[in-house]
Order: C-alpha cells, then sequence, then structure tokens
C-alpha cells in the first residue's frame, strides 16, 4: 500500500489510484514487494498441483486476451457484486503504472474464479473475507466497499495491510487481505504481463559470459578486483 497522505489520487485513466498506497511505512515500494512474494511457487503459495497452477496461468492469459478482443467474462463462483469487488480491490493492490497495466487488465480476477472452482476449500475464506470487507464498510461509512470513496476504501485497508500495527479486532479483515495480496501477487506475476513487469531475461542464450552488467555492479555497490 502506498503512503496513505497520498492516497486518492487519480490513476490511470482517472480512477482512484491506490497506487496511493506504493510505498510502506519503511519506504519499500509496492512493487518490491509483491515481486519478493512472486518467489513463492504458484503452486505452494496456492495449495495447488502443479498442473492446478499451470491451468489457472492459462485461464488467466486467456481472459487478458479475450479482454483485449472486447470479450466479457463470466464468473463460475463469484456473485456479480462479489466479482465487482474483487476487481475493485485487486487494482487497488496493483494498479495500472508506467511500468504495467493492472491485476485486472492481467487477468487475475478470472484466475482467482478458476482458484475458487479448483479448490473448494478455498471459498469460504474468499467468500467470508468479501462479506468481512462490505460489513466494515458499511459499520463505518453505511455503504458497501465497491460504494465508498477511494478515501474511505483507503482508510479501511490501511487499517488491515500491516499486520503489526493492525488493532485486534480488525484480525479477519487482517488475514482476508493477506490472503486476498497474496492470490493477487501470485496471479499477476504468473501472468504475462506480469513477467514481463519483473523483466525477466531467462532462457537466453549468452554466447559469451563478460560479467555482471555495470549498472547491475553500481545498484549493488560493488566492482570486480583489479589485477
Amino acid at each position: 500500500m502506498k503512503h496513505p497522505t497520498t492516497a486518492g489520487d487519480p490513476g490511470a485513466g482517472g480512477e482512484p489510484n491506490a497506487n496511493a498506497h506504493a510505498h510502506d511505512p519503511e519506504g519499500i515500494s509496492r512493487r518490491q514487494v509483491l515481486e519478493l512474494m512472486a518467489a513463492v511457487p504458484l503452486a505452494a503459495a496456492l495449495e495447488t498441483t502443479p498442473a492446478g497452477a499451470e491451468r489457472a496461468v492459462r485461464v488467466m492469459r486467456q481472459a487478458a486476451e479475450e479482454r483485449r478482443r472486447g470479450g466479457k467474462y463470466a464468473p463460475a463462483f463469484f456473485t456479480p457484486h462479489e466479482w465487482q469487488t474483487v476487481r475493485l480491490l485487486a487494482d487497488l493492490i496493483i494498479p495500472r503504472d508506467e511500468r504495467s497495466g493492472s491485476a485486472t487488465d492481467a487477468g487475475v480476477p478470472e484466475f482467482m474464479d478458476f482458484m475458487m472452482m479448483d479448490r473448494p476449500r478455498l471459498q469460504t475464506r474468499m467468500r467470508g473475507g468479501l462479506r468481512w470487507l462490505d460489513n466494515e464498510c458499511r459499520r463505518r461509512f453505511g455503504q458497501a466497499f465497491v460504494d465508498a470513496t477511494p478515501e474511505q476504501q483507503t482508510a479501511i485497508l490501511d487499517d488491515i495491510a500491516w499486520p503489526d500495527r493492525a488493532p485486534a479486532a480488525l484480525s479477519q479483515g487482517v488475514a482476508f487481505f493477506n490472503f486476498f495480496r497474496d492470490m493477487t501477487a501470485s496471479g499477476f506475476f504468473s501472468s504475462k504481463m506480469g513477467v514481463e513487469d519483473l523483466q525477466y531475461t531467462g532462457n537466453t542464450v549468452v554466447p559469451e559470459w563478460t560479467g555482471c552488467p555495470e549498472p547491475a555492479l553500481r545498484k549493488l555497490g560493488v566492482r570486480y578486483g583489479e589485477g
């Protein structure tokens, strides 16, 4: 999440920008945190088999391609209201920025819908968490999460995004947000868009090894010894 002092700034396309939460209190960027989370294998992170993870990624990539052609996805698990909330929350976690598209652009909500059907034991956690989010928003602001203002949405997410400082009374919300954020990051960085976002350059033939690139050495603060 971005620092709350910048919350609610307009993002790409004039949408509320939860990239307004791109930095945590320690100064670590949202993308750095999510990239670290993406290092966890998808199958392990989502308690599924490698084959299940592969199918989920395929669904996500097909959904992203279908959206580019103007198609519309019909969720198998989520209700229409839940689907709206999932899409909003995923894009608050990974918004569109100058480097790549948002979680929704990458097909992450479709990925989550597939996982709910593929791993039924995750359904109660997801549906209960979405209900908690709406109930908390109604308690504070008198309306469902998707109907709240960007500032109101930010206020709730800031209270549950940092487990170490979250009030004990919000423990259910903290658990749900961690779960949802893990799924969002796992899905996004398994997508074609996410892999490109990571600037992954593996599986590339290197005809000659000339050492670590100079920009990388400077970033690490090291250099090759002379002589």
